[in-house]
């Protein structure tokens, strides 16, 4: 059953959430400067980590974000582990979501919404069950309900059980809510990483119940 757009995300999402990242841009961009000058101080180039996500419908994007990891690589020539990669200064950005202020830019062109599902890898696409893929009827989101219930520090299949409810239950309301809860969020520093990982375990498909 195709996603059905009630008035609010048919109308007014769109146009609140452009105004909304060009006021923030704006507002931010002091904060955004000075971190671009840390990270190029601290990690050196390229500033901006640019990665391909699958937005609406699962349309491939390259979505911004500041830089948190180093390039080092081991005698192969390989990329050493996130944990590895993961310097402090980057675990702190992190933390305070400031790596995560240059996807305003993906808001204004339109691949992403403020609320939404967060984007993904393009790899996982495949391992969606039916009722997963449903995150994909809508905008990914700079943040979303699997993010104020939890964000790293739950399971994939409880986040994506949020983003199906987050897609059945699109609101104004809603939208202003878990913008609010995503501040409280972000302030207090909650679900920055898994329990067992610097960032977040690899999605390989969800068990089929017998």
């Amino acid at each position: 059953m195709a996603h059905k757009q009630g008035f609010y995300e048919k109308y007014i999402k769109r146009p609140q959430d452009l105004i909304c990242a060009s006021l923030a841009t704006v507002v931010l961009s002091p904060v955004m400067l000075i971190t671009a000058i840390l990270v190029r101080h601290k990690l050196g180039t390229p500033v901006i980590f640019t990665q391909e996500r699958p937005g609406k419908d699962g349309k491939i994007f390259k979505m911004y974000k500041f830089r948190t990891m180093t390039d080092e690589r081991d005698e192969n020539g390989d990329l050493l582990s996130d944990e590895e990669r993961l310097t402090p200064f980057g675990a702190w950005l992190r933390s305070t979501s400031l790596d995560e202020l240059p996807e305003l830019v993906n808001i204004i062109r339109g691949d992403c919404a403020v609320c939404g599902p967060r984007p993904l890898l393009p790899r996982y696409l495949p391992l969606y069950n039916e009722h997963q893929a449903r995150r994909h009827e809508v905008r990914p989101g700079f943040t979303g309900l699997a993010q104020v219930h939890g964000r790293n520090a739950i399971s994939w299949e409880e986040k994506f059980d949020w983003d199906v409810k987050y897609v059945d239950d699109i609101s104004f309301l809603g939208d202003w809510k878990i913008i609010f809860e995503t501040i409280k969020t972000v302030i207090n520093r909650e679900g920055i990483n898994s329990n067992t990982s610097a960032t977040m375990e690899e999605f390989t498909g969800s068990k089929v119940e017998e």
